[in-house]
């Protein structure tokens, strides 16, 4: 699983996902590859663009995601989600776990 990565602002990680689907097929992939780049990061965004489908063990997967950066007196954002994404965030009630932006540049800004 491909996830690029870089630092925007006030030492905001921004992630971006380079998969259309987030699911079982991938979500151990997706897993290490983000424990590996949020480790030690109190300040992450995952902008989500190319996404169009997440399952349930993906919503997992961002979970964990969302407590481990909790866990260390941060917060985990997400961005930029297609309409079918969002529409199950907010069918799941997920909508009111996240924070969920337009875009990575308004998560990033949200931190400050």
């Amino acid at each position: 699983m491909e996830l690029l990565n870089q630092i925007q602002g006030d030492d905001v990680l921004v992630i971006q996902i380079q998969e259309d689907n987030l699911d079982a097929s991938n979500v151990r992939d997706f897993r290490e590859g983000m424990q590996k780049l949020i480790k030690d990061k109190t300040r992450v965004v995952l902008d989500m663009s190319s996404l169009k489908f997440v399952d349930s063990s993906g919503l997992g997967a961002l979970i964990s995601c969302l407590r481990d950066t909790n866990g260390r007196k941060g917060d985990f954002r997400l961005s930029n989600m297609s309409r079918s994404v969002l529409a199950l965030f907010e069918l799941m009630r997920m909508h009111r776990v996240f924070s969920i932006h337009e875009t990575a540049e308004g998560a990033v800004a949200s931190f400050s």
